[in-house]
């Protein structure tokens, strides 16, 4: 009997190791990469429209062995916005941006990613993702992202934004 409780614990131990062994070999990242022009408002910026994002994760997903069936948790690692354009530009103009996303034809838009307060004197910022899980919006052909930010400045210009986004996605073989 003392064999048993003593061989519980060790089994129990290998299992869970095992399991994240088996996990780690079925991740992998889906990278997505869009740029949008953002016209220049004073006191806010919104995107005119929603951001029509192709995920091409179909092949992603064959690239990786698995189909979009098989996947069974989806997160946003990272999410970095770039202003591409003017040459020079900063996010200066910007206070706080909240970044959401949807799927077309669904009411199901949730927070994606955020910063609330954007630092000053760069082109680049670094979002804090959504703890959520996103598989329905990855699994989806094409997902929308809509943006609602806060300025106290005028900006007149136009500005490029390239959002760079990489997905953690954990799939069952096929």
């Amino acid at each position: 009997m003392k064999r048993v409780f003593l061989l519980a614990p060790l089994v129990l131990f290998l299992a869970l190791v095992g399991c994240k062994k088996i996990d780690q070999l079925l991740t992998f990242t889906v990278d997505t990469s869009q740029s949008v022009v953002i016209p220049g408002l004073p006191g806010s910026t919104q995107l005119p429209a929603p951001v029509t994002v192709t995920t091409n994760s179909a092949a992603s997903f064959q690239n990786n062995k698995t189909t979009k069936d098989k996947v069974k948790d989806v997160y946003l690692e990272q999410m970095v916005l770039t202003i591409t354009d003017p040459s020079g530009a900063n996010f200066d103009f910007l206070d706080k941006l909240d970044v959401y996303i949807n799927t077309p034809n669904v009411n199901n838009k949730i927070l994606l990613a955020s910063i609330s307060s954007v630092p000053q004197g760069t082109n680049i910022i670094k979002l804090t993702p959504t703890t959520a899980r996103l598989d329905e919006y990855l699994k989806a052909e094409t997902y929308e992202l809509t943006v609602d930010s806060r300025s106290n400045r005028f900006s007149a210009s136009n500005f490029t934004v390239k959002a760079d986004s990489r997905f953690k996605v954990t799939a069952n073989p096929l």
